[in-house]
């Protein structure tokens, strides 16, 4: 029996899906793979990659904390922010690391440098994600 999966943020439902082989989520204590007949879980999701199996595919999916549920072959997350891969801006993403990157260079004036820490790890995961898929589809071309 495959895994259901089901990603939420406040915006939108990021994905729905009822036939998916194996998620790997990052969570607080490290990466954790789930596969069908997973003991009831729930932890706390760090900014990171998930990636979601189905078959030969995988897919990437740029996921910004959050909680993870495991329960009766559903994995629901409920995402401070999430996206796929496809949908990654890679220049966007380039500006946010630059500004990102920035504000840590004046983190004296800085109020918040955990903050800014957090919108560098997010930027560099989006770009490396954002330009790992773009490099996938020239080899694919």
């Amino acid at each position: 029996m495959p895994l259901t999966l089901e990603i939420v943020t406040a915006e939108r439902q990021v994905l729905l899906d009822t036939d998916i082989d194996m998620v790997v989520a990052p969570t607080v204590d490290g990466e954790v793979g789930i596969l069908p007949h997973h003991a009831p879980l729930i932890t706390v999701l760090e900014i990171g990659e998930m990636r979601v199996k189905k078959g030969s595919d995988e897919q990437s999916i740029v996921i910004a904390g959050g909680f993870m549920e495991v329960l009766n072959d559903k994995v629901t997350i409920l995402a401070d922010a999430a996206e796929h891969s496809e949908e990654i801006d890679v220049a966007a993403a380039e500006q946010a690391r630059a500004r990102a990157e920035e504000s840590l260079k004046n983190k004296d004036q800085l109020g918040d440098a955990a903050a800014a820490e957090s919108a560098l790890r997010l930027a560099s995961l989006r770009l490396r994600v954002g330009s790992k898929r773009k490099r996938l589809r020239r080899e694919e071309s």
